[in-house]
Protein backbone atom coordinates (compact mmCIF):
# COMPACT_ATOMS: atom_id res chain seq x y z
CA UNK A 1 0.00 0.00 0.00
CA UNK A 2 1.56 3.77 -0.66
CA UNK A 3 2.53 5.61 2.23
CA UNK A 4 1.11 9.46 2.09
CA UNK A 5 3.91 11.68 1.27
CA UNK A 6 5.66 13.28 4.13
CA UNK A 7 5.26 16.85 4.72
CA UNK A 8 7.60 18.40 6.03
CA UNK A 9 7.64 21.82 8.02
CA UNK A 10 11.35 22.54 7.32
CA UNK A 11 11.20 25.16 4.80
CA UNK A 12 14.32 26.80 2.96
CA UNK A 13 16.04 29.07 4.24
CA UNK A 14 15.51 32.34 3.24
CA UNK A 15 17.84 34.53 1.36
CA UNK A 16 19.36 38.05 2.28
CA UNK A 17 17.18 40.61 -0.08
CA UNK A 18 20.40 41.68 -1.00
CA UNK A 19 21.60 38.23 -1.89
CA UNK A 20 18.24 38.24 -3.99
CA UNK A 21 19.01 41.71 -5.95
CA UNK A 22 22.67 41.00 -6.67
CA UNK A 23 21.87 38.09 -7.85
CA UNK A 24 19.31 39.63 -10.41
CA UNK A 25 21.44 42.45 -10.88
CA UNK A 26 23.86 39.94 -12.29
CA UNK A 27 21.69 38.13 -14.05
CA UNK A 28 20.74 41.10 -15.75
CA UNK A 29 24.14 41.89 -16.84
CA UNK A 30 24.60 38.99 -18.00
CA UNK A 31 21.45 38.96 -20.42
CA UNK A 32 22.22 42.66 -21.66
CA UNK A 33 25.52 41.45 -22.70
CA UNK A 34 23.83 38.22 -24.53
CA UNK A 35 21.12 40.45 -26.02
CA UNK A 36 24.18 42.55 -27.43
CA UNK A 37 26.27 40.05 -28.47
CA UNK A 38 23.46 38.69 -30.56
CA UNK A 39 22.69 42.37 -32.15
CA UNK A 40 26.19 42.45 -32.68
CA UNK A 41 26.63 39.32 -34.64
CA UNK A 42 23.46 40.17 -36.36
CA UNK A 43 24.85 43.06 -37.79
CA UNK A 44 28.10 42.04 -39.01
CA UNK A 45 26.35 39.34 -40.91
CA UNK A 46 24.18 42.47 -42.35
CA UNK A 47 27.27 44.06 -43.04
CA UNK A 48 29.33 41.14 -44.18
CA UNK A 49 26.27 40.29 -46.71
CA UNK A 50 25.66 43.96 -47.98
CA UNK A 51 29.38 44.69 -48.69
CA UNK A 52 29.77 43.47 -52.57
CA UNK A 53 26.49 44.17 -53.33
CA UNK A 54 27.51 47.76 -52.33
CA UNK A 55 30.88 47.65 -54.25
CA UNK A 56 29.39 46.52 -57.07
CA UNK A 57 26.66 49.20 -56.99
CA UNK A 58 28.82 51.82 -56.36
CA UNK A 59 31.16 50.35 -59.40
CA UNK A 60 27.73 50.55 -61.49
CA UNK A 61 27.71 54.27 -60.82
CA UNK A 62 31.20 55.25 -61.70
CA UNK A 63 30.61 53.50 -65.41
CA UNK A 64 27.32 54.98 -65.36
CA UNK A 65 28.71 58.47 -64.72
CA UNK A 66 31.20 57.87 -67.23
CA UNK A 67 29.03 56.90 -69.82
CA UNK A 68 27.06 60.10 -69.39
CA UNK A 69 30.34 62.32 -69.34
CA UNK A 70 31.14 60.13 -72.86
CA UNK A 71 27.73 60.89 -74.28
CA UNK A 72 27.71 64.72 -73.34
CA UNK A 73 30.89 64.78 -74.73
CA UNK A 74 29.86 63.11 -78.20
CA UNK A 75 27.06 65.50 -77.86
CA UNK A 76 29.08 68.67 -77.54
CA UNK A 77 31.72 67.25 -80.44
CA UNK A 78 28.32 66.71 -82.61
CA UNK A 79 27.29 70.22 -82.38
CA UNK A 80 30.52 71.32 -82.41
CA UNK A 81 30.97 71.25 -86.33
CA UNK A 82 27.16 72.88 -86.83
CA UNK A 83 27.33 76.08 -84.20
CA UNK A 84 31.07 76.57 -82.51
CA UNK A 85 32.91 75.66 -79.52
CA UNK A 86 30.83 78.70 -77.15
CA UNK A 87 27.18 77.81 -78.71
CA UNK A 88 27.71 73.87 -79.08
CA UNK A 89 28.70 73.48 -75.12
CA UNK A 90 25.75 75.89 -74.47
CA UNK A 91 23.43 73.77 -75.88
CA UNK A 92 24.90 70.64 -74.54
CA UNK A 93 24.28 72.13 -71.54
CA UNK A 94 20.53 72.42 -71.92
CA UNK A 95 20.05 69.50 -73.46
CA UNK A 96 21.37 67.56 -70.04
CA UNK A 97 20.29 70.20 -67.90
CA UNK A 98 17.07 70.20 -69.32
CA UNK A 99 16.95 66.12 -69.09
CA UNK A 100 18.33 66.71 -65.24
CA UNK A 101 15.45 68.86 -64.48
CA UNK A 102 12.87 66.66 -66.08
CA UNK A 103 14.01 63.46 -64.40
CA UNK A 104 13.92 65.71 -60.87
CA UNK A 105 10.60 67.12 -60.93
CA UNK A 106 9.35 63.61 -62.03
CA UNK A 107 10.63 62.53 -58.80
CA UNK A 108 9.28 65.35 -56.94
CA UNK A 109 5.71 64.62 -58.35
CA UNK A 110 6.14 61.00 -57.35
CA UNK A 111 7.59 62.01 -53.92
CA UNK A 112 4.52 64.05 -53.39
CA UNK A 113 1.77 61.69 -54.62
CA UNK A 114 3.27 58.89 -52.80
CA UNK A 115 2.82 60.63 -49.55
Amino acid sequence: MLKPAEHSDAQPPERPVGELVSQLVDEGKAYARAEFGLAKAVATAKARALALPSALLAAAFVLAQAGVTALAIGVFAALYWTFGAVLAGFVAFLIFGGVAGALAWYAVQRLKSDL
